[in-house]
């Protein structure tokens, strides 16, 4: 009996990387007008920035319904397999409901796991949960290991751009435009599966050095578990800026780190230009 391990595309795991790890990557849609993609499947992120940077409005994202869920649970099963499903937080999508709906009849087959996270700090979650199956784990264990440990696991983001939190209703016109002219950028992490706005500074050199700061209060990073670094947009410059400027924070274990483009499920928001890192903390 194998576990399979089942996500979906707001944890930014490409689909070769899903390949890689054996995992299935269920895609959220992602709708321009008229226009519908699966998330990472027939648009890459890179395509989705370019396309919202010419639409006038946001793009709307459609949570995975049941129906889907139950199709890769119900393969899992009829093989004799297990599943674990890892699911975005429940505080900003109903996917993690349709996993429950699906898995309904496969209860003592299938491990349904809200992570409350999104994004980059989601990823983590989930190579977690592929390194505990290549220890040879059970569904079972590796869905107890993964509740206890994902309290510990975060994410420290920094937006450049204010406009696309306006465009999405999140902040008024006057605020954008006054945080705009005073170069506000805030810094944000994930707090009970919704985004949380730590503070705003001035200027995304003041920004970089708020999440290096923000990491640290939050524990420093565990090295034994996944860290993980994302940017939105086609440069990965100011992501690579930040890993210069913290270096020491990962000396000896620069072959840890890996970088990914953040996709729909935050870059909506986000816009081009944000950086953000996720990690499981010491303590």
């Amino acid at each position: 009996m194998a576990v399979r391990i089942v996500t979906d595309s707001a944890s930014d795991i490409p689909q070769s990387t899903a390949a890689e790890w054996n995992i299935k990557v269920l895609p959220l849609k992602i709708r321009f007008q008229e226009e519908e993609y699966l998330d990472g499947v027939t648009i890459s992120p890179q395509e989705f920035y370019e396309k919202m940077e010419k639409a006038e409005g946001l793009p709307k994202t459609s949570l995975i319904p049941p129906f889907e869920y139950e199709a890769v649970f119900e393969e899992a099963v009829q093989a004799g397999d297990e599943v674990v499903c890892l699911c975005i937080s429940a505080g900003v999508s109903g996917a993690f409901q349709s996993a429950c709906v699906a898995a309904t009849d496969y209860e003592d087959h299938v491990c349904v796991i809200d992570t409350k996270q999104f994004c980059v700090s989601e990823y983590i979650i989930v190579e977690r949960a592929v390194q505990l199956r290549d220890r040879g784990l059970s569904a079972a264990e590796i869905a107890e290991m993964i509740k206890k440990e994902m309290k510990n696991a975060h994410v420290v983001a920094v937006f450049d751009t204010l406009e696309y939190l306006k465009k999405g209703g999140r902040i008024s016109r006057t605020a954008a435009i006054a945080g705009t002219l005073l170069s506000i950028k805030p810094v944000l992490t994930i707090t009970d599966g919704v985004v949380d706005v730590l503070v705003k500074v001035r200027g995304m050199g003041k920004g970089r050095i708020l999440m290096a700061g923000t990491v640290e209060k939050l524990g420093g990073i565990d090295f034994d578990r996944p860290v993980c670094f994302a940017y939105s947009g086609s440069s990965d410059a100011m992501m690579k800026r930040y890993i210069d400027e913290t270096h020491e924070m990962y000396r000896g274990h620069e072959d840890q780190l890996k970088t990914v483009v953040a996709g729909a499920a935050i870059g909506t928001y986000a816009g081009p230009g944000a950086i953000a890192i996720a990690f499981f903390s010491k303590k």
